[in-house]
């Protein structure tokens, strides 16, 4: 027999997809220890597990599969067939409809375009704390994103508003938002996406305590530190609205002590997601306002499953030896928030758990 760990190697399943389906009775294992509660298979059922590994990738809804490993080991097959058949018609009108909608939307993004860019606007020059802005770009440089088929993510936001600077970041899965208060600008909003190696270079200069000179004028950018300065190209892509996406409803709050939260990350459980190279840590915020870090998925209000790596990476870049961490549910972004900074924080969208 199989232990579950070498069925999920030897499938393509995770080990919480097996438990699922064990659950589930769609794939059940030949033994479970009494006491320990481990699953075995048997070497037959690898094949069936391979076949279900297939079948959850291309989509197909549970009681469907049920039937094909129903009929699967059986010598008449037409059952089998006519349900793949079945749902490959619908994966093929599904993507009929769906490609139908986004030329809709494409036509609608169309009629929206602004032939006035931001970056049209009249050059701007800003002096700017230099600690601040490190700070600044110290708290969002993690959720700078890396899929080059989204090269308006590749770069940190700087949105010129009144008298500051707000500094944005997405990756599409986390975002991470702060502000500088800045001098010398009363004009209209300006906005510039800055690419992250110029960002990088940027940073570098920020070591002084005085403040600094950013520039942002058509498409290019520059900053000036004392008699050092570092100037480049802007991203030519708008920014998605920020804004838009910040504005949540309230929900629970809960005060954490940073170090506490990061060793029970390190050391706390891991969950596997079938689908998913990414640990997920399941955090469960108790009736105390204490915020431990789940065994098993479970589910309630109160419960909520992210990435761990980027939550660490959130904790690291927030700097500050207590945070709020704050959510509305389980499928609401977790808030990870200065105590002492409304303007400074981060959000990272939750992963929704498949048991």
């Amino acid at each position: 027999m199989r232990s579950i760990g070498e069925t999920a190697r030897a499938s393509g399943l995770g080990v919480s997809a097996l438990r699922f389906y064990d659950r589930a009775g769609v794939l059940v294992p030949v033994r479970v220890d009494p006491v320990s509660g481990y699953r075995w298979y048997g070497e037959e059922q690898l094949a069936e597990a391979r076949v279900l590994a297939r079948l959850r990738r291309a989509g197909m809804p549970l009681a469907d599969i049920r039937l094909v490993l129903a009929a699967w080991s059986g010598t008449d097959t037409a059952l089998a067939r006519t349900l793949l058949a079945a749902h490959l018609r619908r994966l093929e009108a599904g993507l009929s409809d769906a490609r139908a909608e986004f030329s809709a939307l494409r036509a609608l993004l169309d009629q929206r375009e602004n032939p006035m860019s931001p970056r049209d606007t009249a050059p701007v020059s800003l002096s700017v704390p230099a600690p601040a802005l490190a700070a600044a770009l110290d708290a969002v440089r993690f959720a700078v994103g890396t899929d080059p088929e989204l090269p308006m993510l590749g770069g940190v936001l700087f949105d010129v508003d009144g008298d500051g600077v707000h500094t944005v970041a997405t990756d599409r899965y986390r975002m991470a938002v702060s502000r500088t208060a800045a001098t010398g600008h009363a004009g209209p909003r300006v906005q510039a996406v800055v690419p992250a190696p110029l960002a990088d270079a940027m940073r570098a200069l920020l070591g002084g305590e005085g403040p600094v000179r950013l520039e942002l004028d058509g498409d290019r950018v520059r900053l000036e530190a004392g008699d050092r300065q570092v100037a480049g190209q802007c991203l030519d892509h708008d920014f998605p609205d920020y804004r838009r996406l910040v504005h949540l409803p309230a929900g629970r709050r809960v005060l954490v002590d940073t170090s506490v939260l990061r060793e029970a990350l390190e050391t706390g459980p891991v969950h596997e997601q079938e689908g998913s190279a990414a640990d997920l840590s399941v955090l469960e915020v108790t009736d105390d306002d204490t915020v431990t870090v789940r065994e098993e998925a479970g589910a309630g209000q109160d419960v909520i499953a992210v990435n761990r790596a980027f939550l660490l990476q959130a904790l690291t870049a927030a700097a500050h030896d207590r945070l709020v961490l704050e959510s509305t549910s389980p499928t609401a972004p977790l808030a990870i928030r200065r105590p002492d900074d409304e303007h400074t924080f981060s959000l990272l969208m939750p992963v929704r758990l498949d048991d």
